[in-house]
């Protein structure tokens, strides 16, 4: 066999071989920028939170004028199926987005969720003890949108842009279709590309590095509940001797 042709056919082997470790490295990177996945799903649960939010009003609006037998009159309509609704929906969700934070010890689109994340909680918690952190930022951006969040944002509205007429068809026919499903997993994804949907944080995903810090919590959690069971049965056992102190007091009080 030619030599050329086998060096190159090493360095090939080898190119492939290392591409694949960094794409891995890449989907395991907490701080990788949002999937197409995890945006179209924070979206829609977003989006049908702002509309749950007047699901139920029973509020009746003004549109304009109308010509009928009667004469001129106010055309009124339900707020929880006008334009209105939808208008308004629609022009505060991406801007929840920046109420998410990046939490780096969970796996999978679970990073991304609202509140502050372990890290950060550990983090200030030091602080409010006079310990001194230094991050390589000012401590009162501690709390701004980190970099990722930004890009979900930007993410947000190209996404809102690009399927606006699907979520005026969802919304004015009132499709029972989920959100999720109507939009993410039949339209903007592909089928290699739904992965992330049926993620849901039950606080044992965690990044392989905090494994043992898991096993270790699930460990004090047990070592409490056993505990508190026995200091239940004492305190029953205590219970029962008292009563039964008490009712010989009584049988010989008798005699």
């Amino acid at each position: 066999m030619d030599t050329q042709f086998v060096f190159i056919l090493i360095i090939t082997c080898f190119y492939l071989a290392t591409a694949n470790d960094i794409e891995e490295a890449d989907r395991e990177d907490p701080h990788r920028d949002p999937s197409k996945c995890e945006v179209c799903k924070i979206f829609t649960i977003e989006l049908q939170h702002e509309f749950d939010k007047s699901k139920d009003s029973k509020q009746v609006i003004d549109i304009g004028h109308q010509l009928d037998a009667r004469g001129d009159r106010k055309k009124r309509v339900k707020y929880r199926t006008s334009e209105m609704r939808f208008i308004e929906a629609t022009e505060n969700v991406c801007e929840e987005v920046l109420k998410y934070s990046l939490h780096a010890e969970r796996q999978g689109s679970r990073r991304f969720a609202k509140g502050m994340s372990e890290t950060f909680k550990t983090l200030h918690g030091l602080v409010d003890k006079g310990v001194k952190v230094e991050l390589g930022i000012p401590f009162e951006m501690w709390d701004q949108p980190s970099a990722e969040i930004t890009v979900m944002k930007k993410y947000c509205e190209q996404l809102l842009e690009n399927h606006e007429e699907d979520l005026e068809e969802w919304y004015f026919n009132q499709d029972e279709t989920p959100l999720i499903k109507y939009l993410c997993q039949d339209r903007a994804l592909g089928k290699d590309e739904v992965g992330c949907l049926a993620e849901e944080w039950t606080g044992r995903e965690r990044v392989s590095g905090n494994e043992e810090e898991l096993k270790t919590e699930e460990e004090e959690k047990k070592k409490k509940k056993k505990k508190s069971k026995k200091k239940k049965k004492k305190q029953l056992k205590g219970d029962n001797e008292t009563e039964n102190d008490s009712k010989h007091k009584h049988k010989h009080d008798d005699l």
